[in-house]
């Protein structure tokens, strides 16, 4: 059933995205982990920050409330607090995609047909799924080139090293 492949390949996909940003921040000290290139970039700490943040507010009650949560700070979720160390950024972010995932993972196919809002806006849920799924690859993508450009000649590649294909 094409349903259920694209529920399992939406977890497979977004499994991938974590752990690429799961390897790329273990080549990273604290001081890279919260460093931002400019004044107006952010650091590789508030882009999980915010993918935190909206995947907690996507997620919540997906199927029957908006997904932007009223008592969602998403303005705060680019800026640091006393409360943000790396430890408890990494564990927010441990926690958002756990609920991703058990949220993705109670869908049934009939779900896919379905509505929900985003902002006020109706999505098929499969609209929604994509769109997380294109969000959240975008901000992956910023930070694995934040975490190679800190590592330097340290990075470990995360996919096949130049020159290995065989």
């Amino acid at each position: 059933m094409i349903e259920r492949h694209y529920l399992d390949d939406c977890l497979v996909q977004l499994r991938k995205l974590k752990t690429q940003v799961d390897k790329a921040i273990a080549q990273i000290d604290d001081r890279q982990f919260f460093a931002a290139l400019d004044p107006e970039a952010n650091s590789i700490a508030l882009l999980m920050k915010h993918i935190s943040g909206n995947i907690r507010s996507r997620s919540t009650d997906f199927l029957t409330t908006d997904g932007e949560k009223p008592n969602r700070n998403r303005d705060g979720e680019f800026e640091l607090g006393g409360e943000d160390t790396r430890a408890a950024v990494q564990a927010r972010w441990e926690e958002s995609w756990r609920l991703l995932f058990e949220t993705i993972g109670s869908l049934q196919p009939g779900d896919l047909e379905k509505t929900v809002t985003i902002r006020g806006e109706a999505h098929t849920v499969v609209q929604a799924l994509n769109r997380q799924v294109s969000h959240y690859s975008a901000h992956v993508g910023q930070i694995v080139l934040l975490a190679k450009h800190f590592a330097g000649t340290h990075w470990q590649t995360l996919s096949i090293p130049r020159k290995k294909i065989t």
